[in-house]
Order: structure tokens, then sequence, then C-alpha cells
């Protein structure tokens, strides 16, 4: 595909130093709520569904000038899902489904590619749509990736959503980098497209249900990789970092 590094293809433009990693679906398995949709829908395709509802009117805020966080929104879209389907879901119900939220598990891949990506000699970071609270732990520490991570950024912060361009402009700053130094890692073309018109480039992780958006005049993702193993592949070591670099936090 045009525009795209592969395998085959590295980008001419040399490996960024800072890479901002995407979290729900990038990093954890958001199909481990399928369970929740189906005791509650009778259906566990109605996940994808919520998820799109989400996603949506979590950019219908941004553009409106609202905000709520994206759990309390993750909640309301889902007993509008349930109105809709004449469904009804209990407080028990979704109190069960925000601790499933914060507990996802790691997709088996990330692990292993974070540790490579980190030992190549990148800086890590993420930036997630989800809230961070007081004294709780983040569901990337829940779900054993945390130290992968330097920083760990939320939305909440700005009050605006992805893919708002002042967010990925506030985390570049907020690592001391030019926005062109830094590769928002997502696996939602959304997320890409956003952190492109903000200057980044951008690595699309093609999890199941997802895949680039071919439009003209749209920028297409300066990689592609099935996986984030595939990312640390295609990206190969920075320049000046010894084989035997460890792979310790900053």
């Amino acid at each position: 595909m045009e525009g795209v590094t592969t395998l085959d293809a590295p980008s001419p433009a040399g490996p960024p130093s800072v890479l901002v990693f995407d979290v729900n679906e990038t990093l954890l398995d958001i199909e481990s709520l399928a369970p929740h949709f189906e005791r509650m829908f009778g259906d566990a395709d109605v996940l994808r569904t919520w998820f799109g509802e989400l996603v949506t009117y979590s950019m219908t805020l941004t553009l409106s000038g609202y905000y709520v966080d994206f759990s309390t929104l993750g909640g309301a879209v889902l007993r509008m899902v349930a109105t809709i389907r004449g469904a009804a879901i209990s407080d028990d119900d979704l109190q069960a489904f925000a601790e499933g939220m914060r507990t996802m598990p790691a997709h088996r891949d990330a692990a292993e590619g974070l540790a490579r990506l980190r030992a190549d000699g990148y800086r890590l970071v993420s930036l997630t749509n989800s809230p961070h609270r007081p004294n709780v732990a983040t569901p990337l520490q829940n779900s054993g990736l945390g130290e992968h991570f330097e920083q760990q950024f939320t939305v909440d912060t700005l009050g605006v959503f992805k893919p708002s361009i002042h967010l990925y402009r506030r985390v570049a700053a907020q690592v001391g980098v030019d926005v062109s130094d830094c590769m928002m890692v997502a696996a939602h073309a959304w997320d890409t497209i956003g952190a492109q018109g903000a200057g980044m480039r951008s690595a699309l992780i093609t999890r199941p249900g997802n895949a680039p958006l071919v439009v003209p005049g749209v920028p297409q993702p300066t990689v592609v990789a099935r996986d984030v193993v595939e990312l640390a592949t295609v990206l190969q070591r920075r320049p000046g970092t010894p084989p035997e670099a460890a792979a310790t936090p900053r």
C-alpha cells in the first residue's frame, strides 16, 4: 500500500525516539468484555456496537464542547444501547462491567513487543481515553504492562477525547521532544489520523476488525503491523543503541 511502511520497506525518515501507545484494544484485549454482553444482551457481538457508539459519542462531546470521563460515558452508552434493544441492565451489571474495563488482559504479543522496543532504544509512553483515578491502579498496571512505560497520559487532563490534535501535541511537549519525533501506535485509524494531523508519525496495529482507511487526501499510517512484536521487527534498533541494552524503565 502506498505510503505505508512494511517489513520490506523501511522508513527513509529514520526511527522516532518516542512511541506513544494507545491502550484499549491496541494493548489490552477488549474481547475479554464479551461475556458481559452475552449475559446482559444474550449476544456477545453487541460489544462491538457498544464500543463503536462509545467512540462516536466521545468525539461528539469533544466537537460540541462537552466532557465527561470515558468510564462515565461508557456506562451511559451501555444504558443507551440497552434501551434501544429493550434489555434491562442493573447497577450490579454496570459495576461488574466497570471492573471488567479496569482489568482487561494484555494481548499475548504486547509484553514481548514492548520489551523489545525498549531494548532497542525507544522511549515508551501511553495516551488513553480512559481516566486515571488517584490511588487506583491503571488498566495498564493491572494488566502487567505498566512497567514498560515511563509515563502514562490520559485525555482527562485536557478534558477532550482523541483524536483532538491538542492531545498528541501535549504529549510531545510533556516528554520534551518535537511532535515529529513521536510515533502514535494504535489499533484504530481515527487515532493514527489524529496523530498525523498533529505532526506525529503513526503505526497502525491491525487487530482483528481494524484496517487502514484508504481515502484520497487522508494520510496513511507510516507503519502497518499485525501486532506489537511485528512492529518491533519493522522499526528495528535505534541508532546508537548497543545490542545488549537492557530494557529497564527510565
